[in-house]
């Protein structure tokens, strides 16, 4: 069983019989001598949606909930739903974009390495992989010369997702994004 220091974003857990799946995490470490720290954790309900704050310490050991996980692939959108397709037997699962919050810019057809959450054979939510590469629709024009150096520039990616990126990149280039920050990791091929 996990202690509230090891999880992870997108981590699934049981609180009073629910499945929650941690969105937001932040370690507060307090001023006073032999304190110990705190982890300001936000989760939303699997089922019905709902946020949670909770302030655990480090060492408060939380169940896992019971969740299945599948490998599937972004299939296409249909309304308000984004329709995955699993891997394996080719049955298809739907998310709300509410349900896909924080994770829409990433998200894109032919997208390989997505785990599905199922809970009760329904999907939940959605992994995401560490890092996906987008394509840059509109930058400044790169600079000649330019060092990789900390100077940076916007970006606006394929999928309409703003990043910073080195001065030497130009537009219609595929860069790799982290998934977890929304960060430049690195030109794409």
């Amino acid at each position: 069983m996990p202690r509230a220091s090891e999880l992870k974003r997108g981590d699934v857990v049981d609180i009073e019989g629910a499945p929650y799946i941690v969105k937001q995490l932040e370690a507060r470490n307090p001023s006073s001598r032999g304190a110990s720290t705190l982890y300001k954790i936000r989760f939303t309900n699997l089922l019905t949606g709902q946020k949670r704050d909770e302030s655990l310490k480090g060492d408060y050991v939380i169940s896992p909930a019971d969740t299945q996980k599948v490998s599937v692939q972004f299939s296409y959108i249909d309304g308000e739903h984004y329709v995955f397709m699993n891997n394996e037997d080719y049955s298809q699962y739907s998310l709300s974009t509410d349900s896909l919050e924080g994770q829409l810019d990433y998200i894109h057809e032919g997208l390989d390495g997505i785990t599905a959450l199922l809970v009760d054979g329904d999907i939940a939510a959605v992994e995401l992989p560490q890092s996906v590469v987008l394509e840059i629709v509109e930058t400044s024009p790169g600079i000649k010369g330019a060092s990789a150096s900390a100077r940076t520039k916007p970006a606006t990616l394929s999928s309409g997702l703003v990043v910073q990126v080195p001065e030497y990149i130009e537009q219609g280039e595929s860069v790799k994004v982290n998934t977890t920050n929304g960060k430049f990791m690195a030109r794409a091929g």
